[in-house]
């Protein structure tokens, strides 16, 4: 093979299969070994003692090129830029065009060397963004708005207040398309992050106004067709405090969107839980979590308040699967959520209790920071607010679509017998006399009926439980 074939060959390497690929081709060619040896690399099995001593020597003397001969071997040593070094140690006699392949090698590694460098620090940068991102999205949740809007305004756009938001179901090579149009449709005013639980979902922020219905509507279906398996649902115009509320209206109508030909759908109407409780449960709420917002660690290390709250927040609505929104060990959740268990005198396992809780926190916002308020003495207790008239009006009309005309036969049996056996699937299904995938049928028909999520978190099973709850106490 002739020089100028080699050289070729390098280059074709250098573009089609970076550092490595060249410097394969380079050993199998050589007969020796060959390899990159940074500044300061310590011999070791991938390093032989010669090559890592003979670049340090070229270094300390400042030398572009080098030979060390030893027992039967010769080391052959090229400069390469930011104090690393292409050497070969090839055995004696070595192949003749040796320091003219290896010298002829130095340049199209160097620079593949360095455009290898800078994919590594872009990926670093969007890795980071990407954190950055989820964790504006994480103080929205938890209702800390002010560090939320410090962070973003670094990352650009600003968040939008009122806003609509959009989960958009899609495969992960989808991503990339669904992310520009939703940029290029909004121009550039979507503030885009990509779900810390659900790989396949990114979640969308899209400034709300006078005429954004037909916008939304635009960009959903322009979303949707992007791939014939994307789905994209909704939530309703609310003020940026409301996240929280405003993710589970836009998971909820996700829940729908799957079951239209359109697969975009809008959160739909109706009157919303903690809206119909505020009045009649604050005071309920606040002496139910008292215990977790005055709770201090006896350790620096150890979970306050805020991280408890959240930890909770993050379970009820993904059980799970909140080790990834709140990137911790699974250890490290089970361990908190038995304190929450001790400090609340509640269990977590009853499906009761989880609903009590999910509305607690809604009612009592973010967490108390340094107010050790203390809750009223003669609070009212759970069944004292559900029996309140503006609760029995919510629950009779959150219920009242499961025995509506066109509703599927059954379907107020199959979600009590879910919710009787702590919405676990399997039981429910024993229970019924069905399938497991009979049952999961039957409560996916239900979910299209209420408009909301059933079988997946965040679930509407806590709304359900406590409908029924206001109903059975209703005279």
């Amino acid at each position: 093979m002739s020089r100028s074939d080699d050289v070729l060959k390098l280059h074709r390497l250098a573009h089609t299969g970076g550092s490595a690929a060249l410097v394969e081709w380079l050993t199998a060619r050589l007969g020796g070994w060959a390899g990159v040896v940074g500044p300061g690399a310590e011999p070791g099995p991938a390093l032989p003692e010669a090559a890592a001593r003979g670049a340090a020597e070229m270094s300390a003397r400042g030398v572009r090129s080098a030979v060390l001969y030893g027992a039967g071997a010769a080391t052959l040593l090229f400069a390469l830029d930011a104090g690393r070094a292409l050497a070969a140690v090839l055995p004696l006699p070595h192949h003749p065009d040796a320091p003219t392949l290896l010298a002829d090698a130095a340049v199209p590694l160097e620079l593949v060397l360095r455009a290898e460098e800078g994919e590594r620090r872009e990926e670093r940068a969007a890795l980071a963004e990407a954190r950055a991102r989820e964790a504006v999205l994480h103080l929205l949740m938890n209702g800390r708005l002010s560090t939320a809007h410090q962070i973003a305004e670094a990352l650009r756009p600003s968040l939008p207040d009122p806003m609509r938001m959009y989960v958009a179901e899609c495969r992960a090579g989808e991503r990339a398309e669904v992310t520009r149009l939703c940029a290029e449709l909004t121009g550039g005013r979507a503030w885009i992050v990509r779900c810390p639980v659900y790989v396949r979902h990114l979640i969308v922020l899209v400034p709300a106004g006078p005429g954004a219905c037909a916008e939304d509507d635009a960009l959903a279906a322009a979303l949707t067709a992007v791939a014939p398996d994307c789905a994209v649902g909704v939530s309703g115009e609310l003020g940026l405090g409301r996240a929280q509320a405003a993710y589970t209206q836009a998971f909820h109508a996700l829940a729908v969107a799957r079951g239209r030909s359109e697969r975009h759908a809008r959160f739909g109407p109706g009157p919303e839980l903690e809206l119909a409780a505020h009045e009649a449960g604050a005071g309920w709420a606040a002496a139910l979590l008292a215990p977790l917002h005055t709770y201090e660690p006896r350790r620096p290390q150890d979970p306050g308040a805020q991280e408890l709250r959240a930890t909770l927040h993050a379970w009820l609505n993904f059980t799970s699967h909140a080790t990834r929104l709140l990137k911790i060990h699974r250890n490290t959740l089970a361990a908190r959520l038995r304190l929450v268990e001790t400090l609340l005198d509640v269990d977590l396992g009853r499906l009761a209790d989880q609903a009590a809780l999910s509305l607690a926190l809604r009612l009592t916002g973010s967490a108390p920071r340094g107010s050790g308020a203390a809750a009223p003495a003669a609070a009212p207790g759970l069944d004292e607010v559900l029996g309140d008239p503006r609760l029995t009006a919510w629950a009779a009309s959150h219920l009242g679509r499961l025995t509506a005309p066109g509703a599927p036969a059954g379907a107020r049996a199959t979600v009590r017998a879910w919710l009787d056996h702590e919405a676990r699937l399997v039981p429910a299904a024993a229970a019924m006399g069905v399938s497991v995938p009979a049952a999961r049928k039957r409560l996916a028909r239900i979910e299209a009926l209420l408009e909301r999520s059933l079988l997946q978190s965040p679930s509407a099973r806590h709304d359900l439980w406590l409908a029924h709850r206001a109903e059975e106490l209703t005279p």
